[in-house]
């Protein structure tokens, strides 16, 4: 990957470490949890290679970004500055944001709160749900009343971190590529109850689309940078609904594209339907065939085949 290149740049007070390759038009690609930039490696060289400028930050708390203490400091409102604040230091006015989990929440609050900012939006795994009608803890605990739920489990600070730092090359394994807590369909999953931890037994062997080399690289980010800062994004659901209730009505009238694994879990969580009314620029809704939750790693041929597709209609 000797096209991609490496630099920290300043926004909304921290800095961010950042991957980049190639020159014209800002596509900006926000990983989600657990992941780093390194989960964008394929999209960052094809979209270089199609001619546009292709960056990936390590999400603020990941990699070899800054990683506050605070909890509120991973709030979505700081996570969509830290966004903006990139535009600036990368001397752009817009862009288009691609995210995946996480980093697909932040998009399309991206493209919700700065229309004039974010010409295009893509969102893969997660769509567009603007706000539950009560603070999401809430509504989760009287779904998942007397059941274990991962989101429910990750609220107390430092327990899931103890879990998941106690050996990170197996944290990593299993949730790339095993049974990974958040996977409601999972037998694994069915059978926890509450008290009981996130992770599930490791897999004996890896897919064809992660190679032991993928593994280290994201278990030594993790080592370096602990859990805390992405676990703490959690941990801001409730803050987020108090502090953006104007995503109950906000429309994005931009172009938008949602794409997701035939396979993914966050299928079972996340319905389709509430994305029509709030996103009507969504051009298409793209399901990638054996695809699950990370998709841009797993199927990438046919993700950057949708992404370029994509851009290429937008107009000037």
């Amino acid at each position: 990957m000797s096209d991609i290149t490496h630099r920290t740049v300043e926004t909304n007070g921290i800095h961010l470490h950042v991957a980049e390759a190639g020159t014209g038009p800002l596509v900006l690609l926000l990983h989600g949890w657990p992941e780093s930039w390194y989960s964008w490696r394929h999209q960052l060289i094809a979209l270089a290679a199609a001619g546009y400028h292709a960056v990936a930050p390590d999400i603020r708390g990941y990699g070899r970004s800054d990683k506050p203490a605070a909890v509120e400091a991973y709030s979505m409102k700081q996570l969509v500055a830290d966004a903006v604040g990139l535009l600036d230091a990368l001397g752009e006015e817009r862009a288009v944001v691609v995210g995946n989990d996480w980093g697909s929440a932040m998009a399309w609050t991206c493209a919700a709160l700065h229309p004039e900012r974010f010409r295009a939006v893509v969102g893969m795994s997660v769509p567009h749900l603007g706000r539950t009608p009560m603070p999401p803890t809430q509504l989760f605990k009287g779904a998942f009343a007397g059941k274990w739920f991962y989101i429910l489990y990750f609220q107390e600070p430092g327990v899931a971190e103890a879990e998941l730092e106690a050996d990170v090359p197996r944290t990593m394994r299993t949730i790339l590529a095993g049974e990974p807590g958040f996977d409601l369909g999972a037998g694994a999953v069915r059978a926890k109850k509450p008290g009981d931890g996130f992770l599930t037994p490791p897999p004996v062997s890896l897919p064809a689309w992660l190679s032991e080399e993928d593994v280290a690289y994201f278990a030594g980010e993790f080592e370096r940078s602990g859990f805390r800062g992405g676990l703490n994004r959690y941990r801001n659901m409730d803050r987020d609904w108090e502090e953006l209730p104007e995503l109950a009505t906000a429309r994005i009238e931009q172009p938008a594209l949602f794409i997701t694994g035939e396979k993914d879990p966050g299928r079972l969580l996340a319905p389709l339907e509430p994305m029509k009314a709030l996103v009507p620029g969504l051009k298409e809704v793209r399901v990638i065939p054996e695809a699950g939750h990370w998709a841009p790693q797993e199927r990438p041929a046919e993700v950057n085949a949708a992404l370029l597709s994509f851009l290429s209609k937008l107009p000037g």
